[in-house]
């Protein structure tokens, strides 16, 4: 499994505040006026937590404090950065308060932990270097109470927390003697920067020689693969400063396959290039030991963290300026088939290091470990000669069951697997029998590492409790069965929720990678769809359940020219009665299915990549948008026709929904605010199948829309959103069809971006599921008074 780039969809929208009722007249059915205001204000507290995933994305990083025992932080590429409780051993999310403007500050890129004031912690935040994927630019989030406020320091530049090279680092360091002092390695040719108070400000290190000049695509300038990889990490020899002096001697890795490593011994004043050094490949870890004077090198010839096919590990003896290569398998062998990356060395025993390989998909990675300065290694597992494997590990997934993704491969390979993007790998400094390392889809650890030297086996286990890093596509809530909430996420296919605290199994027959669509049947929703992208020897793009998702059916056909499964959230729908099923699939005409799947109609009317959904009442009506034209079908979805709706966003994030009961209403919420592409931009309701649409004068911006059970002595669904209503941006709850709104989260609980899916539970009043851009899905109860 890789771990793509998720693309965030949002506007440039102001940041919420404290709960409060924002009055909203319901519309009318006329195709005109709009709504105006009135109503009380009020408030309503609610409680967020995860529906549990476990893990999901890539860690990118994990950082232990270098004074404090049980002091460690966990960053990852898009889903924000984590406190590790050691009483509950549950990470504690530190980034949830960063709000919708400010969405690509949850790509984390570097942590700094402070090892003089381990209450002050530092993050530096950025996800794109692309305006048009994060039109934000970096910060540097800075608290000094270990995460639980946050302060901004803007940057100006672009960071990468979700782009190439995203594992390399730390590239934001702290002076372990004069914490004043922090460094910052940027990327896209901007070089070193300092800060001289606590990271209040920045300013760039001009005597700093190399900015870097290793770009992955040179023919791809403005995109993911295209901007120079910079200044890559700094590393401190904290035996050259006292307290309260700045540490004297500093070494800076740098992306340039030439020219890898400088150091000053004079604070940073002057720099020279480090004699002797190797070349030929990106320096992706550096380790110092502060026993004995040797700064360890993990390097690869890409940027990874997919990829990489040669490597190196080097040790320096900064005494001697002395450079040997320990690697475990050397570049010059035909064996070495991989970089190496993740570096950690015992600060009990400074002799033992562990290095890992930065990719190695097949059959898998190697950690490996020296317990003499590498000058010998052994493996994490061994290969015979018949295929099978020798273990010196166990693991234990009890947490996180799906990681093996239905899976059950033929020998040399196994599931799960010890891991892929292996960027981090770190040796507790207080323990050296506790280790974890990050992968692309969890963190591991153990507690009994040192068994490894005495031919034990290391027991390791999923250690991500807490940490939820999906980006969440669709989520609904049927009226029936054990499970409330059916899940659909990237990269880890989707899931059935029947218990919030525990990670349940993937979907499987078939697996796949990303689920970017589901429905139920209204009237029969023991009947579920799905669709998404085959994985493990599927290739079947569509699946259904008649047993509220017990066991699952692959198509047996598709449409034509299939080659994805759609548009996010609005590719499937079934219609009331569970017969009649309508896909727009990328690559194919929308089309439908009397028989489950089994045969395939081009509908009529309709162009290619309509978002679609069923009326939640009347079997024969479906309902499809595009590029602002509304379409109804009265036959089942054979043929579709556009009504007459105006005024509707022609672009942007647009989002429809019919309300159950309701035979012809609609909600549709959506546009941009882009000045390039003028459009609408709000929520709208239709109560003639589309015909017309009413827009709710006081919801500024609209972004996603769902129902749930209505509230005690209504008739009519809860309505939720994600929106902007009276200039506050929130999570907001009408129990009276949109003529009053009450902003249910709070500045605490923004969750970045929330546009993209959200529904309200059919058999709990006030609760409510979204999906976040990399906080996986959230669900939301009114809290007890």
């Amino acid at each position: 499994m890789t771990h793509a780039p998720h693309l965030s969809r949002r506007g440039l929208l102001a940041a919420g505040t404290a709960a409060a009722a924002l009055p909203v007249l319901a519309p009318s059915t006329a195709s005109v006026a709009t709504t105006r205001a009135a109503g009380k204000v009020r408030r309503t507290p609610y409680t967020f937590r995860n529906a549990e995933i476990v893990g999901g994305g890539f860690v990118t990083g994990i950082v232990f404090n270098q004074r404090e025992p049980g002091l460690v932080y966990a960053r990852t590429d898009i889903g924000g950065a984590y406190r590790l409780d050691t009483a509950s051993r549950r990470w504690i999310p530190l980034t949830d308060w960063i709000g919708w403007d400010e969405y690509g500050h949850t790509g984390i890129i570097s942590i700094a932990t402070d090892e003089v004031d381990p209450d002050r912690v530092y993050l530096a935040a950025g996800t794109y270097t692309m305006p048009e994927w994060d039109p934000s630019m970096a910060a540097i989030l800075r608290s000094t109470d270990r995460g639980r406020t946050w302060k901004t320091t803007p940057l100006p530049f672009r960071l990468g927390g979700n782009m190439p090279g995203r594992g390399i680092g730390e590239r934001l360091v702290i002076d372990p003697n004069r914490n004043r002092i922090l460094y910052l390695g940027v990327r896209g040719g901007h070089g070193l920067w300092r800060s001289t108070d606590h990271g209040k400000t920045f300013a760039k290190v001009t005597s700093f020689p190399n900015a870097g000049n290793f770009v992955i695509d040179p023919s791809d300038p403005d995109g993911y693969n295209g901007d120079n990889l910079g200044v890559l990490q700094v590393v401190f020899d904290k035996r050259t400063g006292r307290a309260g002096k700045a540490t004297r001697t500093i070494y800076v890795t740098v992306a340039d396959k030439d020219n890898i490593l400088y150091r000053s011994t004079d604070a940073g004043a002057t720099w020279e290039r480090v004699p002797g050094q190797p070349t030929g490949f990106i320096p992706h870890h550096a380790v110092f030991d502060h026993v004995g004077g040797c700064l360890y090198l993990a390097t690869s010839n890409t940027a990874g963290p997919y990829d990489g096919s040669k490597g190196d590990v080097w040790k320096l003896d900064t005494a001697t300026v002395t450079w040997t290569r320990i690697s475990p398998v050397p570049s010059t062998s035909d064996d070495n088939q991989y970089g190496y990356s993740g570096l950690t060395i015992d600060r009990q025993n400074p002799n033992i290091l562990m290095v890992s390989t930065q990719v190695k998909w097949y059959p898998d990675c190697i950690l490996f470990r020296s317990t003499d300065g590498g000058a010998s290694w052994t493996r994490a597992w061994d290969l015979g000669p018949n295929s099978e494997r020798t273990l010196r590990y166990d693991i234990d997934i009890s947490a996180a069951p799906w990681l093996t993704w239905n899976a059950s491969p033929s020998l040399p390979e196994m599931a799960p697997k010890l891991g892929w993007m292996m960027e981090s790998v770190q040796i507790d400094p207080f323990d050296s029998d506790h280790f974890m390392y990050g992968t692309g889809a969890t963190i591991y650890g153990a507690d009994n590492l040192t068994d490894w030297d005495s031919g034990g086996t290391v027991h390791l286990s999923v250690r991500a409790q807490g940490l939820e890093e999906t980006a969440v596509m669709c989520v609904i809530s049927p009226p029936v069965g054990a499970a409330h909430l059916f899940s659909g996420v990237g990269d880890v296919g989707g899931f059935r929720h029947k218990d919030f605290r525990k990670a349940p199994k993937m979907y499987d027959s078939p697996t796949f990678g990303g689920t970017p669509a589901l429905d139920y049947a209204e009237l029969a929703p023991h009947t579920i769809v799905r669709v998404g992208h085959p994985t493990s020897g599927w290739t079947q793009h569509f699946a259904v359940s008649t047993d509220s998702g017990d066991t699952w059916t692959p198509s047996r056909s598709e449409p034509a020219g299939v080659t994805g499964p759609g548009v996010e959230d609005q590719a499937v729908a079934i219609s009331a009665d569970g017969r009649r099923i309508v896909w727009s699939p990328a690559g194919a005409p929308v089309s439908w299915s009397d028989d489950h799947g089994a045969t395939w109609t081009a509908s009529k009317g309709l162009p290619a990549g309509a978002a679609v959904r069923s009326d939640r009442v009347n079997p024969a009506k479906f309902y499809a948008y595009d590029s602002g034209v509304f379409y109804l079908s009265t036959d089942g979805g054979q043929s579709f026709e556009a009504t007459a709706a105006t005024g509707l966003p022609t672009a942007g994030n647009v989002r429809f929904k019919p309300v159950p009961g309701h035979e012809g209403d609609i909600w549709l919420a959506g546009g941009t605010d882009k000045p390039t592409t003028p459009t609408p931009y709000g929520l709208w309701r239709s109560t003639d199948s589309g015909t017309s649409f009413t827009r709710f004068e006081a919801v500024d911006e609209g972004d996603v829309v769902g129902f749930g059970k209505a509230a005690p002595g209504a008739t009519y669904p809860a309505v939720y959103t994600s929106s902007k209503i009276h200039g506050v941006r929130g999570i907001f709850r009408s129990d009276d069809a949109g003529r009053t709104w009450t902003r249910i989260n709070d500045d605490r609980h923004q969750y970045a971006w929330t546009g993209n899916t959200m529904t309200g539970d059919p058999r709990v009043h006030g609760r409510v599921y979204f999906g976040t851009n990399g906080r996986g899905v959230i669900y939301g109860d009114p809290s007890e008074v």
